[in-house]
């Protein structure tokens, strides 16, 4: 497992390159073939046994972050959201800014300190990032307007089976299919694994997937919001993903109708070897396969998630049974899948 290692590394959205270059170092040995796209998705093949059948996997490299837009001329530095983030976690939250990982942190006045006691919530125009610097000079000789920053948080156990960590969307999915490149198993297609880019953005780097590998199914694996914590006095969680209950298979959300064929598979496929699963609250959120299975002549695509609390935020939380429980559906699942749109 290599959640730990990418979840410590940092990279938002056109600034994936440290991850890409952790994964390329660590899998140019276990497999046929590994490339670079123009727009930065690493895509690693893996021959089977009949190359002329080839499956898509796919989990992106990029995370939420911010991209700093301007430096004040008291030192601090404004910044945009680069992916889905609610403002309202974000005040005295730490952060490292840029390729030389400044250390900084959010600031937001407090209430006891603005005009008519304003107790508004946090707008993205009223926070900025301190890194100490007392004047704009200071601050230009640290950071230029442009770079990027993100949560500064790291990996850890909160027990035996209990890991935090920032990233694990979507970070868990790509320690999860780096630990599919690395296993022995010979199928009989060919894999093409891809570590996307600019999914958190749009699902840019998906776009031109579909249509250079020509797969016969994809399968992305994503890390996925687990609800299973207090809300509403009358809000019902039940449906909703929550840890220690297995994968979380998608059935729609709002970029992608999963294919039923897929569905089923990883369901049977679950069912027959006792592994643990639940599903997805429908339309909710969107993955790459929103652009992948519209590639082409359309692509049937599925989406398999580790569950866990707080993506999004400056740390998640997550099961080790559940990531292990993952890869033992993805593992299981490919020849069945296969099968199903056969």
């Amino acid at each position: 497992m290599h959640l730990k290692q990418l979840s410590d590394l940092t990279g938002v959205a056109g600034y994936e390159h440290r991850i890409r270059k952790y994964i390329k170092e660590k899998l140019e040995s276990k497999v046929t073939k590994i490339e670079t796209d123009p727009l930065g998705n690493l895509i690693c093949y893996k021959k089977g046994k009949k190359n002329n059948l080839r499956v898509l996997l796919a989990a992106h490299m990029d995370e939420v972050g911010f991209i700093i837009n301007k430096i004040n001329k008291n030192g601090f530095l404004g910044f945009t959201p680069s992916g889905g983030i609610d403002p309202r976690v974000l005040p005295a939250k730490r952060v490292l800014v840029g390729n030389k990982e400044i250390p900084g942190v959010i600031h937001w006045a407090p209430p006891h300190l603005k005009e008519n006691s304003d107790q508004s919530l946090p707008k993205f125009s009223s926070l900025v990032i301190d890194i100490g610097a007392s004047s704009d000079k200071q601050a230009k000789q640290k950071v230029k307007v442009g770079e990027f920053a993100v949560f500064d948080t790291k990996f850890s156990h909160f027990s035996k089976n209990i890991i935090k960590g920032k990233a694990f969307d979507d970070r868990a999915g790509c320690s999860l299919l780096m630990d599919l490149l690395e296993d022995k198993t010979n199928y009989s297609f060919e894999l093409a694994v891809v570590f996307s880019v600019q999914e958190e953005v749009g699902l840019r780097g998906a776009a031109v997937l579909g249509e250079k590998i020509d797969p016969k199914f994809s399968l992305i694996v994503e890390g996925t919001a687990a609800a299973d914590f207090p809300g509403e006095p009358d809000q019902d969680i039940s449906t909703s993903p929550h840890l220690g209950g297995g994968p979380v298979i998608t059935l729609t959300d709002r970029s992608t109708i999963v294919d039923r064929r897929l569905i089923n598979a990883l369901v049977e496929t679950a069912k027959k070897n006792k592994i643990k699963y639940q599903f997805k609250q429908p339309n909710i959120g969107g993955t790459d396969a929103g652009r992948i299975h519209k590639s082409r002549a359309g692509i049937p695509s599925a989406i398999l998630s580790v569950p866990a609390r707080y993506i999004h935020s400056p740390v998640s939380l997550s099961y080790l049974s559940d990531y292990k429980d993952t890869y033992k559906l993805i593992k299981l699942s490919l020849v069945n899948m296969l099968k199903a749109i056969s």
